[in-house]
């Protein structure tokens, strides 16, 4: 069989087995099935759709190709938070004999954050939180504790946009505590651009609401284990609480899976350009360590853990966040009604571009002293890239940030005045857009730049 880009295989559908032939896969509605006699029911795939329904089987199929594996390790649940719930019902809060203790990272999505405090509170759970990105630290913590039962993981973090080292993290934690159940919160990366289990790690999920599907219109999680025996024993629990991903959303994450390659491509390349913009045109970069400006970015050289980051991924994700040095100004921007193409809401990963202020919105479930005692900066600004014209979200942005007294622009627009921190630069607003196809084949001036071959090729 041929080795197929991930890309060309997950446009590719050809699990579901149509009597009539269709290319698309149909959606099945139904909630029961048929049985063939009351003797032979056993061998029956399906019988009811809080079990299985093919449209969860076709899309679950899509997902083990996205991560390599069986598609009996793959099981599609209503959200990504439900998939989070299942693993740790199914791999962690059922098998300890003592209440287990669960190690996570100090820079976690709000609802993550959310659901281990009620754990805790509740004392199902002991809950550690440490920094998963300073790896000297995490050893530390973890050796202190008479046992681990599971490490909760997210790299890069959101909105931090911190890195901690997972094939250097799970090798520890396996070494440690074989028994330790490693899972990651993959949703920044997506399978496209990281494949956790590659890293011995055990179970992986996302919040397929986010880049998988790609259009916010369905709310999906999904969950990928390291071995089919792991899958049996969330699936238990998805079975028993009836939480399996619908046929109809099922079938739309199909539709999205499809495209998931360009578009993932598009957006890194709208948030590379945008970073590098915000950072040298706009000037919110930290100079010294008194300076309150900087994006973060892990497709920028100027991020601490840039060569980290690359070491593991195949790109650097569309998310990035920067700090304009004020909460007040940092406001005015996201509240600023000049945004046309920015839609002010939570989540990432749609098609078109967000902006939110992560201590106002998605993160304001967290404590606001427990986000200042991690040196969360509430003045803080996420900005989610989708696939529109690069130039055109940099126009948008820059006149909200011109309305809400950050930036000035001089010489006629050629030039950058950041009113916060003294920053003067010039504005290449547009040098990253993507060329003209014609101009991109063939230059300005009609005269190659690609070599194009072409064969006459007999039928």
């Amino acid at each position: 069989m041929p080795n197929h880009s991930l890309t060309t295989k997950l446009v590719s559908v050809v699990q579901h087995n149509d009597q009539h032939g269709s290319s698309v896969p149909p959606i099945y509605q139904s909630t029961t099935f048929k049985i063939g006699s009351l003797e032979d029911d056993a061998s029956q795939t399906y019988d009811y759709t809080r079990s299985g329904n093919p449209t969860r089987t076709v899309v679950q199929h899509q997902l083990a190709k996205l991560y390599d594996v069986d598609s009996s390790q793959v099981l599609a649940v209503s959200s990504g938070m439900t998939a989070l719930d299942m693993i740790l019902r199914g791999l962690v809060l059922n098998n300890a004999s003592s209440v287990p203790m669960i190690v996570a990272g100090d820079d976690l999505y709000g609802g993550t954050q959310r659901l281990l405090t009620h754990l805790g509170a509740r004392n199902h759970a002991r809950v550690l939180h440490v920094d998963t990105t300073n790896y000297d630290a995490f050893v530390k913590a973890f050796n202190q504790q008479p046992r681990v039962d599971c490490v909760l993981l997210e790299s890069p973090t959101n909105p931090l946009l911190k890195v901690a080292d997972l094939p250097r993290l799970a090798k520890f934690i396996k070494h440690a505590n074989p028994d330790c159940v490693v899972a990651v919160d993959n949703t920044m990366m997506s399978g496209m651009l990281c494949n956790p289990l590659h890293f011995n790690c055990d179970v992986v999920y996302e919040s397929a609401t986010k880049y998988l599907n790609g259009h916010h219109d369905i709310m999906a999680g999904v969950i990928i284990a390291k071995t089919p025996k792991i899958a049996g024993d969330i699936y238990f629990v998805i079975n028993s609480t009836g939480c399996g991903l619908s046929p109809l959303d099922s079938w739309l994450l199909i539709r999205g899976l499809k495209t998931l390659g360009i578009r993932i491509y598009q957006q890194q390349h709208n948030a590379m350009v945008l970073a590098h913009w915000l950072e040298a045109s706009c000037g919110f970069r930290k100079r010294n360590k008194q300076d309150l400006t900087q994006t973060r970015y892990v497709g920028l050289k100027s991020h601490p853990q840039f060569e980290l980051h690359k070491s593991f991924n195949a790109g650097p994700g569309a998310l990035l966040s920067f700090e304009t040095g004020s909460f007040e100004h940092s406001r005015r921007l996201v509240s600023s009604r000049k945004l046309k193409l920015w839609s002010v809401t939570v989540s990432f990963g749609c098609v078109n571009s967000l902006i939110s202020m992560p201590g106002k919105m998605s993160h304001a479930a967290i404590d606001p002293a427990l986000r200042q005692e991690r040196e969360f900066p509430e003045d803080l600004i996420r900005l989610c890239c989708g696939i529109e014209s690069v130039a055109d979200l940099q126009a948008d942005l820059l006149e909200a940030m011109v309305e809400s007294d950050i930036i000035e622009l001089r010489d006629e627009g050629r030039t950058i005045y950041n009113k916060l921190n003294g920053n003067l630069a010039s504005n290449t607003i547009g040098q990253g857009e993507l060329p003209n196809i014609y101009e991109e084949f063939f230059g300005q001036n009609g005269i190659k730049r690609h070599c194009i071959v072409t064969s006459r090729a007999k039928l």
